[in-house]
């Protein structure tokens, strides 16, 4: 089952599937999607995605759903884990996944579709899809790349070895090794951004993530265009303001 709670001004989604390593069921997946888009509508201003109990944050999909589908089935869950991830791309807060223990599989592609990625000194990562004769297939072949490189994507793709917390922070998989409890301290990585402006914070992480599907000069273009407008909302003059008065700024999302 899924586990949509709001906490201060956070919105924690839990996966609490214990029993199975926290894998990941087809009905699951939609669970997950309609949590994000609920998490979305909510007045949270970060989403702090994790798993129950220790030992892992998402085994990966339930590999007994998998057998004996045909190939309309099959793509058509592949195009589903692939639609309800890419909801992160597109939700107004910043999402973070909080790994702790394993994230196979999907649990690991689920981490990459995450706006940031906290790793647990326990946290394992592995895309073990090809030891199947299978590869990844919720979005792991695109966004692996854009965040540790072709090369070591490659790799870890092709042998489908796990990476260990401290390997995962080197290569830029994960953005910083956290102590538990999990959520305690996704909530805490999150307060280092979340008094800013969210309509800031949106155009920024619009402008970063386009990077890698531009060239440079359309990139710059996009930037100057989101730049434009983050100078003409309420809170960049209020942001202004503050800084002229020397105090804290009080944002409202305008």
């Amino acid at each position: 089952m899924i586990e949509l709670k709001y906490d201060e001004e956070f919105a924690v989604l839990t996966i609490r599937r214990p029993q199975a390593l926290n894998a990941l069921s087809f009905s699951l997946i939609e669970d997950i999607g309609k949590a994000i888009t609920e998490a979305g509508r909510s007045n949270a201003r970060a989403l702090v995605i994790t798993g129950e109990g220790e030992k892992s944050f998402c085994a990966g999909a339930d590999i007994k759903e998998l057998q004996q589908r045909n190939l309309k089935d099959q793509r058509e869950g592949a195009e589903l884990g692939q639609a309800v991830f890419a909801q992160l791309d597109r939700l107004s807060i910043p999402s973070i996944a909080v790994v702790n223990g394993f994230a196979f599989g999907g649990g690991c592609e689920l981490a990459l579709a995450c706006t940031l990625r906290l790793a647990l000194p326990n946290a394992k990562f592995g895309l073990p899809e090809v030891k199947l004769g299978l590869i990844p297939g919720y979005g792991g072949t695109q966004r692996l790349p854009r965040l540790v490189g072709t090369g070591r994507a490659l790799e870890l793709v092709m042998t489908g070895r796990v990476v260990k917390a401290e390997e995962a922070l080197a290569i830029g998989l994960v953005n910083r090794i956290v102590e538990g409890p999990a959520v305690e301290a996704g909530k805490a990585y999150a307060r280092e951004f979340t008094a800013h402006s969210l309509r800031a914070l949106q155009f920024a992480r619009d402008a970063v993530l386009r990077a890698a599907d531009l060239s440079m000069y359309e990139g710059l273009r996009l930037e100057a265009d989101l730049s434009t407008l983050a100078y003409r909302t309420a809170d960049a003059e209020e942001g202004m303001q503050a800084f002229v008065d020397k105090r804290p700024a009080a944002f409202k999302d305008q």
